[in-house]
């Protein structure tokens, strides 16, 4: 009677058991449910009403044309040289179009993806000349982000904007004396005995070292030159270390004349293209691609999460 009524009760406790872990297993599906619904909807209300400040007007009226480079200009990055030149190309050809404000905050990158822009830019301003192109910081503007800068009419920037850079490097990482402490031997076969140069695992070449750095005085000198064109005579080149890769503020940038003068994009283009109105030419992701922007990581992790939760168990 005994072992019968332990029978009993295990039994019971085993039922209660498996119905709350059936409970909690639904209440987390259902709260990863809420909590995606949360996100698409905060997603939907932020594509709707982000840029509606610089959207209000129709681009059939008269106004000041916006393009925005931000982030690392890079073939892959936001701020590669297609997506800015087609907005770029928008802006200009734009009938009601009064001038243009390439508004930037990029600490550098590609100088290739700086001098197709860079070149964009030359080729529009030639082809609307009537049609002004100003170039604004706001943080930074450096290295490639300047090579762009220096094609505009004129640069204005904040008191604190990070301007200059003007200079070329290459990154590298050298591992010979870890791979010899920890006793692993690199094994590596190619056709062409500079093939593997700068090989991490590889000790100096000293020819390989003169050559890449011959080549990077080649890019810096292609640098330098877009700059002196683009700047002409407000550059002063007597400033000690201008082309060497150092940064200024932009109140210092104004006095050596990498920057024209201090100024915002509302007064650039209320005061200095007369139009107040703004309308941004900035080609943005479609709807699909700024929700896996802005909410793809967390919904994968929360998906992951769940499915992690209800295998597990």
């Amino acid at each position: 009677m005994s072992e019968s009524n332990d029978s009993w009760e295990r039994e019971i406790v085993t039922q209660l058991a498996e119905a709350s872990l059936k409970e909690q297993r639904r209440s987390r599906r259902w709260g990863t449910f809420f909590k995606l619904l949360t996100f698409i909807y905060i997603g939907v209300l932020v594509y709707i009403f982000g840029d509606a400040s610089l959207t209000e007007i129709s681009m059939d009226e008269k106004h000041t044309a916006l393009v925005e480079l931000n982030g690392v200009i890079a073939d892959d990055k936001a701020a590669n040289a297609d997506t800015v030149i087609t907005a770029l190309r928008e802006a200009f050809d734009a009938e009601h179009s009064a001038g243009v404000i390439l508004r930037i905050n990029s600490p550098g990158g590609s100088p290739v993806q700086s001098g197709y822009i860079y070149d964009e830019i030359i080729r529009l301003r030639e082809k609307h000349p009537d049609t002004p192109l100003y170039a604004v910081v706001t943080d930074i503007c450096a290295s490639g982000g300047y090579y762009i800068a220096a094609a505009a009419d004129k640069i204005y920037a904040d008191k604190a904007s990070i301007v200059g850079s003007i200079g070329v490097r290459m990154d590298n990482f050298g591992f010979v004396d870890v791979m010899n402490k920890i006793g692993v031997e690199r094994r590596i076969l190619t056709a062409g005995k500079n093939k593997a140069l700068l090989d991490p695992f590889l000790p100096i070449d000293d020819t390989v070292t003169a050559h890449m750095s011959g080549m990077l005085t080649e890019i810096h000198q292609q640098f330098i030159d877009a700059v002196k064109k683009g700047r002409g005579d407000r550059l002063n080149t007597d400033v000690e270390g201008l082309f060497s890769g150092l940064i200024w503020t932009g109140e210092a940038a104004v006095n050596i004349g990498l920057v024209d003068e201090l100024a915002s994009s509302s007064h650039v283009a209320r005061e200095v293209i007369g139009v107040e109105k703004i309308v941004n030419y900035t080609v943005k992701d479609d709807l699909l691609e700024r929700f896996a922007a802005k909410l793809g990581s967390t919904t994968a992790q929360a998906i992951s999460s769940q499915f992690l939760t209800t295998t597990i168990r």
